[in-house]
């Protein structure tokens, strides 16, 4: 079957934006058109495909079977026509951009080793990294600010409705520094109740996990605490003071290594929680995306295998 020549790129456009926005009042805007010349432009579309591509309500534009079938190549083409365009201005290879949600429980090693191994591969690739909480960076996904969000956040209720690819499980682990009084090998050892606690914000998916870790000890958190997604403030704040931590084993597993932090000896281990990439199904990746996503399952077999780090 030809392909229909009075399909125009503007019409492709006018049509991913309200698939984006899921609105013809935010998309119209976005687009900078009147609401009722972007509702021309879409029936004129759904004309020439002898389709109803949404469904419209008070609430907004939801995408139908038939819209959602049309969305896995219309993002692709336009991105691809993008980029070629791109590619091409005064001679020159001009970068194309991934936008990642990156939670705390990946930024220490996975992420760092994926954008190295996309950079090697890809030289004129931006790696555009946004941090926060699970719920933050997944409205951000289902709004199209970002293309992937990498992590733990299968607790999420944000999640439903996205797509979830599970890479590797992590467990979750106690740390003091060097020295600290509860390596002590004497009788007279305090408890860990005495002692200022680091862990995750409340109401994170990775706060439910180091909640669950206290649970299984049948240990009651001090009331001494630090909350905080931050590894960098988490991680000084336990070196300088006899504080403990409840991390994701990956973000101190080269502290444990140098010996800068030491691991509390429990008996068991947090059975571990699935670190994976989060997607919006309703949103076509760009070749950018596509490249991120290659190497994460890249590295996530690396972790399963034991190959990394």
């Amino acid at each position: 079957m030809n392909i229909d020549t009075r399909i125009k790129f503007r019409h492709l456009l006018c049509f991913l934006e309200v698939a984006r926005q899921g609105s013809l009042a935010k998309a119209s805007d976005k687009l900078a058109i009147s609401q009722p010349a972007l509702s021309k432009t879409l029936k004129e579309l759904e004309t020439l495909l002898c389709a109803n591509l949404f469904v419209r309500s008070k609430s907004g534009a939801a995408l139908t079977e038939a819209g959602v079938a049309f969305m896995r190549y219309a993002g692709p083409s336009v991105q691809a026509l993008r980029e070629g365009v791109h590619s091409l201005r005064s001679g020159e290879h001009e970068p194309v951009t991934v936008r990642l949600g990156v939670l705390s429980t990946v930024e220490s090693l996975l992420v760092p080793e994926v954008i190295c191994r996309l950079h090697a591969r890809h030289p004129a690739l931006v790696v555009s990294v946004a941090t926060g909480p699970s719920a933050y960076l997944l409205s951000q996904l289902r709004l199209g600010e970002l293309d992937l969000v990498v992590g733990r956040m299968t607790d999420s209720p944000q999640i439903l409705g996205l797509s979830f690819e599970h890479l590797y499980s992590e467990s979750m682990t106690l740390v003091v520094r060097d020295g600290h009084p509860l390596l002590a090998n004497n009788d007279n050892r305090p408890t860990l109740e005495d002692f200022p606690l680091v862990l995750p914000l409340a109401g994170t998916t990775i706060r439910k996990f180091a909640d669950s870790l206290f649970v299984q000890h049948g240990i009651s958190p001090p009331r001494q605490r630090l909350e905080t997604l931050s590894l960098t403030l988490s991680r000084r704040y336990v070196q300088c003071s006899d504080a403990v931590w409840i991390a994701p084993f990956d973000a101190v597993r080269q502290d444990l290594s140098r010996g800068e932090l030491v691991e509390l000896e429990l008996g068991i281990r947090e059975p571990g929680g699935s670190v994976g990439l989060c997607s919006n199904p309703a949103l076509p990746l760009s070749i950018a995306a596509q490249w991120c996503v290659d190497v994460l399952r890249e590295v996530g077999q690396a972790y399963r295998e034991g190959a990394y780090p």
